[in-house]
């Protein structure tokens, strides 16, 4: 739901700030007060064609925000486009200046206006005069025919990527066979080489250790067996101390057994000592000063250094990559059976599709049927005699699959006698654009709320410009009782001229052009029931407000209600 929406120097509005409510918001006031320019501020903030016309004469910039509830959908559009998301709700601003630049952020954070496009069909639909925007293609138009139909495609999706995984394995093996067979040879090589030296891990470490220690054999045998001598040989060593030191402490405690304690702690130092001193007696003995040995690890480690130059900063590295190149040669050897394997795989993931998008297909075409005959009638309360067909055009092609089926929905209509039926964004009138799509929106709602089963989502915002064009008596008072029927399951904001219709509202906003110090300033405010009733007075009226139609737009509004 549409929360909040600000403009500031934006054409012919100064500052102006409207606090939406749920169900049907309806914008009123005098032809050219700026109605239509807050609809084009909301439609700028779905991604529409900024221009430097827009910026208020006198300022540098034109300044449009909003704040939507967030819904889940916005949410995972966010995220792939790495944005952070912020609670409950989103807040979008497009900055222009008068150069024509622009600058979009998105809960303050900075984007792109194709994101706003990527955003736009999970926050609203606007039906501006301008232009239709959110773009009531053909993904929208399955949309609305899904929900009416109450039809889910998640087996479609599901079915769809498992068809489009093994299709690219398989693209993939047969693009790069021609890659792969350059580098046979490249890899059969670098496969032997890899494998002729026997590699481990963490050798290099080791024989690192033991040259070090071969380089320095000498001095090493004389630091351990001098080591010995001080801990246990010589007769000044640790242990011969240690020896003394125990009788003694014997002897004391043959008198004082306080001293028994210390007895044990003599003993055990000199189990310590006796353990270091053959530990470095033994470290010398197994030293072996070979200069033989000593060549052999250089040309060993020579040979790991270079493997690692080649294929990686780490022995570990090389390894693996010995690993990756024995794989590319397995799969090269055994492509024939893969590529068979994955033909029967794709069969198998084509026929699981086509099963579901056919089943897709036969629903889609029935609902069409009865969606058909709702939004005719629908369509023809709202002062137009129109002809109407929902278009369901299966693909078998697999250029055409999408993870909603193979269907191309399409609307059509004439809405004149004798006329051929032709897409809805042909038509001419932009007021006629957005009855039609009223009445389709309006016979959706209601053939879905036949069902107890849980609806497919739709924008929750629904935005119509205008949409009283060229209609009035019935016929406006009959598009007032269909925006509030829509509105009672979406947000539903409005700008209207006719008071039959504006006695609808949930939420009335009056639009009022001022001219103060010489410059022209467009404000909104929203109406009290009192100020409502006098609004759609002077709707009726036009400049004098006669009591007469006071006391029928008091009539109309408790009508409406």
């Amino acid at each position: 739901m549409l929360l909040e929406l600000r403009a500031e120097n934006y054409a012919v509005i100064d500052h102006a700030i409207a606090v939406f409510g749920p169900g049907l918001n309806l914008l009123t006031g005098e032809t050219g007060a700026g109605k239509s320019i807050l609809v084009d501020a909301l439609a700028l903030l779905m991604g529409a064609k900024a221009s430097a016309d827009l910026v208020r004469h006198g300022a540098e910039r034109a300044v449009v925000a909003c704040v939507f509830e967030s819904t889940a959908g916005a949410e995972a559009v966010l995220e792939a486009n790495g944005i952070d998301a912020q609670g409950e709700e989103i807040i979008l601003r497009r900055e222009i200046s008068e150069s024509g630049k622009g600058r979009v952020f998105i809960n303050n954070q900075p984007a792109t206006v194709t994101v706003l496009r990527q955003l736009a069909p999970e926050l609203a639909l606007v039906h501006a005069q301008s232009e239709t925007l959110g773009s009531f293609d053909h993904a929208q138009q399955r949309g609305l025919l899904d929900r009416f139909a109450n039809l889910f495609t998640a087996q479609a999706a599901t079915a769809y990527q498992s068809w489009r995984d093994v299709q690219q394995k398989l693209d993939a093996l047969e693009r790069d066979e021609q890659d792969r067979l350059r580098m046979l040879d490249l890899w059969s090589f670098q496969h032997k080489e890899i494998g002729s030296a026997s590699l481990t891990a963490g050798e290099d470490d080791a024989l690192e250790t033991e040259r070090r220690v071969l380089a320095n054999a000498e001095k090493l045998y004389a630091a351990a067996m001098s080591a010995y001598d001080s801990l246990y040989e010589s007769s000044s060593s640790a242990e011969s101390a240690l020896r003394a030191a125990s009788r003694q402490l014997e002897e004391l405690a043959r008198y004082d057994e306080r001293f028994q304690e210390s007895v044990q702690q003599i003993a055990s130092v000199r189990a310590i000592v006796q353990d270091v001193g053959e530990t470095t007696r033994h470290y010398a003995d197994g030293i072996n000063a070979s200069p033989e040995r000593l060549a052999e690890i250089e040309d060993r480690l020579a040979l790991l250094d270079r493997l690692k130059r080649k294929y990686g900063a780490t022995l570990d590295d090389v390894i693996a990559y010995g690993e990756e190149v024995a794989q590319k040669l397995a799969e090269i050897e055994n492509r024939d059976e893969t590529l068979k394997s994955l033909r029967t795989q794709l069969q198998q993931a084509e026929s699981a599709y086509r099963q579901i998008a056919a089943a897709l297909t036969a629903q889609r075409k029935e609902a069409a049927r009865a969606l058909e005959k709702l939004a005719v009638a629908q369509i023809n309360d709202l002062a137009m005699k129109a002809r109407f067909e929902v278009a369901v055009t299966p693909s078998e092609d697999s250029a055409a699959w999408t993870p909603h089926g193979w269907d191309t929905i399409e609307c059509l209509i004439a809405t004149n006698a004798g006329e051929p039926l032709k897409p809805l964004d042909q038509i001419a009138s932009g007021g006629e654009m957005s009855r039609v799509l009223l009445a389709l929106k309006v016979s959706v709602e209601e053939g879905a709320n036949r069902s107890s089963r849980k609806k497919t989502p739709v924008p929750r915002t629904l935005v119509f410009d205008e949409i009283d064009i060229g209609i009035g008596g019935r016929a406006a008072e009959a598009v007032g009782q269909k925006l509030k029927a829509l509105s009672r399951a979406q947000q539903v904001l409005c700008v209207t001229h006719l008071p039959q219709i504006a006695a609808f509202a949930d939420q009335h906003f009056l639009i009022e052009k001022q001219e103060k110090q010489g410059r022209t300033k467009t404000s909104i405010r929203v109406l009290t029931e009192t100020e409502r009733a006098e609004e759609i007075a002077r709707m009726m009226s036009g400049a004098t407000v006669t009591d007469t139609s006071r006391k029928h737009a008091e009539q109309m509004l408790k009508t409406s209600k």
